[in-house]
């Protein structure tokens, strides 16, 4: 009679578990960038959002073959592409949509999900000068993983400019899973680069070691 018991435990375990697996939009898309919390380790409690660097994110310097591209709803794809910057000295650009997104977690949810189930354009506030984006030989472009794929205004910026001959690099942040389609999403939308280098995918607790971004720097030739 035990081991009848210990079989049925065991099967209602196995039945939790599934249910309990199912894909959580709430967990794995804006929430890759949900607003810092107290409580929340891997995040910091003041994150407005904005840029840590005091220079204006939407226009390039110019002084640097490679731009940093990237879309960041709370803060942490920002924190990665501000890494890289770092590390290249790359020029940066913040892909800025005319309409903000809702700062609401869950308002955000429904936004992305809506944009995304209607093949949606975001409009971006801003643009790359023709003669600037020119001179850009590498191009990063970094996004937060939405349902299960970029958000909608990455693919505004990749259908909005001319990817022939040069090499484009993705990286997103995540919480947990659907890191390489997103990845694999951002160079699907540049099919018309001359060379897609390996991308990088890190969560929020993964940006506060540097030298994962440094590393992947260095393995895809970027940095010596």
């Amino acid at each position: 009679m035990k081991k009848y018991f210990v079989y049925l435990m065991m099967a209602l375990a196995a039945v939790t578990f599934n249910a309990c697996s199912d894909d959580d939009p709430l967990q794995e898309e804006p929430g890759t960038e949900q607003p810092g919390t107290p409580d929340d380790p891997n995040d910091t409690p003041d994150d407005s959002g904005e840029p840590e660097d005091p220079n204006n994110p939407d226009t390039p310097a110019g002084d640097s073959n490679i731009l940093v591209a990237y879309f960041s709803w709370g803060g942490t794809t920002q924190r990665m592409a501000q890494q890289i910057v770092a590390h290249t000295g790359a020029d940066l650009f913040r892909i800025e949509p005319v309409t903000p997104y809702p700062e609401d977690y869950t308002e955000c949810t429904e936004v992305a999900e809506e944009e995304r189930d209607n093949d949606a354009r975001p409009a971006i506030s801003s643009t790359i000068d023709e003669e600037a984006w020119a001179e850009y030989d590498t191009i990063f472009i970094g996004c937060p993983v939405w349902w299960h794929t970029t958000p909608m205004i990455i693919c505004t910026f990749a259908e909005s400019y001319d990817f022939a001959g040069k090499t484009v690099v993705p990286f997103c942040t995540y919480a947990s899973t659907y890191r390489d389609e997103t990845l694999a999403r951002i160079a699907e939308l540049t099919s018309g680069a001359e060379v897609h280098l390996d991308g990088l995918g890190l969560t929020s607790g993964s940006l506060s070691n540097e030298s994962n971004v440094e590393n992947w720097l260095r393995e895809i030739g970027i940095i010596e």
